[in-house]
């Protein structure tokens, strides 16, 4: 009886949603700390590049559909849901293919490229993202029917074999890149081959795609791939920066401190997941209320919910490095690093939210326009930040422009949607965090 209570307390999307990030960021954190200890910080490098080079290449796909896939597909019936995934079908595996053909002649000459991250991501990437197809598809599904129970457990297994592989190349002698590789591959596959046969995937509807819904999801995913292509290169511009700048072994130090920021993105990844289809179902209705009040609601309390776990862990981020990389991180960068970003991440709700909302409002050009600005800012302040400090601190610092110029246009675009005053993103999230708690003592009480 006790356990069908815990059960009904816990059994919704928020929760689903956060345990199935929660579940995969802790594993990849626990599968970064063996990786650190049992390669070398150059290896370390060279997997940090080469992991940041394939996230970048897929968001052709996953950049193309997600959003729109999830827009089209969620609140409709089955013959509409089936006549969209067939439709994403299509168009992810036309992306896939292509990608795959394109990694033909890469793979013929791989040998010949100097740098070992590099040659390494054009020796893997096609098999790689052919592997992982039915299971992107099926995270969109799920995601979209608000199915966290399904996503989280798609996650669990995916990130659970892959550490399981990891701990056995380390019991077996084998832990190097190649086989790391190997581990990756297979997890993935595994995983793909799970959502074909529970039928999560929907490859089914392949036969039910349509003209018109390709070509809904193609003219909404030409603008969203855009913003997050740009979004991701916002990303790896650091990665890739400071691998040819300062070399393996300094991006192997900044990964680190960047890494354990996890404790901010899982929320906001959790959360994000949830408001997307609760936002499509307001603006579907023609909400305009409604959308800037979901999005200020999970700005907010998200914000206000991540200042203590801030504070946290700038005090303790020595710590957090020693159990994460070992004791060969502790007197290097990576814990400042930590810190530095840290302190202003608390802007990145806004930024993420904000970003969502305008996407959700038909406003995807707004945003591809605004992470090209925040991509031009963030190599121009990298490179300044190195020519100043000449290390990986001018990069950590050089993050917060492009952060503030990516809040300042999205509140600015969503005042021609709906006005509100930027600040009441935060008094809604702190009334609504203290109407929570004050509901959950209550229910302690009885």
């Amino acid at each position: 009886m006790q356990l069908k209570k815990i059960y009904a307390k816990i059994n919704n999307k928020h929760f689903f949603s956060l345990a199935g990030n929660g579940i995969m960021s802790v594993f990849s954190i626990v599968t970064i700390a063996v990786l650190y200890r049992a390669l070398s910080i150059s290896e370390i490098g060279i997997w940090v590049f080469f992991q940041s080079t394939l996230l970048l290449v897929d968001t052709f796909r996953s950049g193309f559909l997600t959003t729109a896939f999830i827009k089209f597909y969620a609140g409709t019936d089955k013959r509409r849901a089936a006549e969209v995934a067939g439709s994403a079908w299509y168009i992810a595996s036309v992306i896939t293919g292509s990608l795959f053909l394109l990694n033909i002649p890469a793979f013929l000459f791989f040998r010949e490229v100097n740098n070992a991250g590099l040659s390494l991501f054009f020796e893997w990437f096609g098999i790689t993202y052919i592997s992982t197809l039915p299971m992107y598809l099926a995270i969109c599904v799920v995601q979209a029917e608000l199915r966290f129970d399904r996503l989280f457990l798609v996650r669990l297994i995916n990130q659970g074999l892959f550490i399981l592989f990891i701990i056995l190349l380390i019991i077996l002698q084998r832990v190097n890149l190649q086989y790391v590789i190997y581990a990756n591959l297979a997890a993935g596959l595994i995983t793909s081959a799970f959502t074909v046969m529970t039928g999560w995937s929907m490859i089914h509807t392949f036969k039910s795609k349509t003209k018109k819904a390709i070509r809904e999801l193609y003219h909404f995913g030409k603008f969203s791939v855009g913003t997050n292509i740009s979004a991701n290169l916002f990303r790896t511009t650091d990665t890739f920066i400071i691998n040819f700048m300062l070399g393996p072994a300094a991006l192997a130090i900044y990964n680190l401190g960047q890494r354990l920021m996890e404790v901010v993105e899982i929320p906001i990844r959790s959360f994000g997941a949830t408001a997307m289809p609760s936002l499509s179902v307001a603006y579907n209705q023609n909400s305009k209320d409604e959308v800037i009040y979901i999005m200020k609601k999970y700005t907010g309390m998200l914000t206000v919910a991540l200042v203590p776990v801030a504070v946290a862990s700038v005090l303790l981020a020595d710590v957090a490095v020693l159990i994460i990389g070992g004791e060969k991180y502790v007197h290097t960068e990576a814990a400042n690093v930590l810190r530095l970003f840290m302190t202003f991440g608390l802007l990145y709700p806004a930024d993420r939210y904000l970003a969502l909302t305008l996407d959700v409002a038909n406003q995807p050009r707004i945003n591809f326009i605004k992470v090209l600005v925040m991509l031009a800012a963030n190599v121009i302040f990298d490179f300044l930040g190195i020519y100043i400090f000449g290390n990986i601190y001018g990069v950590a610092l050089a993050t917060v422009v492009p952060i503030l110029i990516g809040v300042s246009v999205g509140y600015w675009a969503l005042q021609k949607f709906r006005p509100f005053r930027f600040f009441s993103i935060y008094t809604l999230g702190f009334h609504e965090c203290r109407l929570l708690t004050a509901q959950y003592l209550r229910k302690k009480k009885v």
